[in-house]
């Protein structure tokens, strides 16, 4: 999914056409104008103002809390903040806006863009770089440059050591490849086809994890724990399980029942599932994903005992 090696011969891209050099003038540390003050923009444009980025404005699409959102981050980053994009000119536009707007606000800022070539960057995990396709034709150099890391709100991860997956027109590539090395990030190539895959494994990683938890905290309830306590005496089992999932990749982080082959205590889970038919779904999906990616014993006792409860 992504390129073997992070250096920046990795990130060249097969487009060619508008920005396929490096824009002439471009600055070691190009101005940048955030646009979208959600929990990715505001992650992202505090990071940049740390490693030495000049954040020009803080765009907001529209009044209200929008707009109240823009001018807390543009404060915290020395920016201003405003309602569209009149008057602002980065070097480079940056949309950290729903993937669903993407291509709507590409379009706005191509109408109004005048002068120079400008690089156009957005952080959609599922789409490409074509999205802003308007503003290529207007002559920009475009990419799509996503993090594999989760943003909510009253978090504010560090972007060092964060994985960024870019593709694009070739000088948005190479900008916004050395805007994620400044970020302390590793920025590695990904083709288009393979984005919306790419998507559902950073999924699978991050919120489908937890809704996992939310489940556990489910489970915990029918054995008489209640969900705040339950989540402080989870912690213990998952921080160790994330290590030796480091340390020894997933078969060798594997344990319990199936590992064992204990077909009796799956039937026993099974049973006292019952109650809690999404976490008894959740149980049975993720059993039968185990049987057959993860060392197990009984495996044909153990699958049997699953098409049983399904």
């Amino acid at each position: 999914m992504y390129g073997r090696k992070p250096e920046a011969c990795r990130l060249r891209s097969k487009v060619r056409g508008p920005g396929s050099a490096m824009l002439p003038g471009m600055a070691r540390r190009p101005r940048i104008a955030i646009i979208g003050a959600g929990n990715l923009g505001t992650a992202l444009a505090v990071s940049l103002s740390r490693a030495g980025y000049v954040i020009e404005a803080v765009i907001a699409r529209r009044a209200g809390k929008s707009i109240e959102r823009a001018r807390k981050l543009a404060t915290q980053v020395g920016a201003r903040a405003q309602v569209g994009h009149a008057g602002v000119a980065p070097e480079v536009w940056w949309f950290c806006v729903p993937d669903s707007a993407i291509a709507t606000a590409a379009d706005s800022l191509a109408k109004q863009l005048s002068g120079r070539r400008k690089i156009a960057l957005h952080s959609s995990g599922a789409l490409s770089s074509d999205e802003m396709r308007a503003l290529r034709r207007k002559g920009c150099a475009v990419a799509s440059v996503h993090p594999l890391m989760t943003f909510v709100r009253g978090s504010r991860p560090s972007l060092a050591g964060v994985p960024f997956a870019i593709e694009g027109d070739q000088a948005a590539v190479e900008i916004a490849g050395r805007i994620v090395r400044d970020l302390g990030g590793h920025a590695y190539s990904i083709r288009k086809k393979d984005k919306v895959a790419y998507h559902a494994w950073g999924a699978f990683a991050s919120p489908m994890l937890t809704s996992l938890l939310a489940t556990s905290e489910k489970v915990a309830a029918l054995a008489g724990v209640k969900k705040k306590e339950a989540r402080r005496r989870m912690i213990p089992i998952l921080l160790q399980t994330l290590a030796n999932y480091a340390s020894f990749g997933a078969p060798g982080a594997f344990s319990g029942p199936i590992v064992r082959g204990d077909v009796e205590t799956v039937r026993r889970h099974l049973r006292a599932l019952r109650n809690a038919p999404a976490a008894h779904a959740a149980y049975v999906a993720l059993a039968r994903a185990a049987l057959q990616d993860l060392p197990a014993k009984n495996k044909a006792a153990l699958k049997k005992i699953l098409e049983l409860h399904s």
